[in-house]
């Protein structure tokens, strides 16, 4: 199982940029397919972002934040973040990190079985 920890949440204006990272821990982190998931309040979870195992060659995206995030992946580091631009006041959400022991997940937060604790985005208008 791989533990992960969120980090680079913070309080922005629209139109800023936001940069989150996901530091795992364990040896087979390049066996999980991850993915960036968030929560806004009195929400369900949501998929933001995905990401395949291996080289992370396959991604996918929520279709509204095509064209603003990126999701990538460091398998030395064992890190994968998320690059987050043009942000806009309905970004506003508690942002997870998840870990699928798959090649690539399809969005489904059943999928994942490890979860980091989140980090919180802000983002004013």
């Amino acid at each position: 199982q791989v533990q992960m920890v969120e980090s680079g949440g913070g309080l922005v204006q629209a139109g800023d940029s936001l940069k989150l990272t996901c530091a795992a821990s364990g040896s087979t982190f390049s066996r999980y397919a991850m993915g960036w998931f968030r929560q806004a309040p009195g929400t369900e979870r949501e998929f933001v972002a995905g990401i395949s195992w291996g080289n992370g060659m396959r991604r996918n995206y929520h279709d509204s934040v095509k064209g603003r995030f990126t999701i990538s992946r460091d398998n030395v580091n064992n890190t994968v973040t998320l690059q987050m631009n043009n942000l806009k006041p309905e970004d506003t959400a508690v942002y997870y990190c998840a870990a699928a022991r798959i090649q690539f997940g399809l969005g489904f937060a059943r999928d994942f079985g490890s979860w980091g604790q989140g980090t919180q985005v802000i983002v004013s208008s």
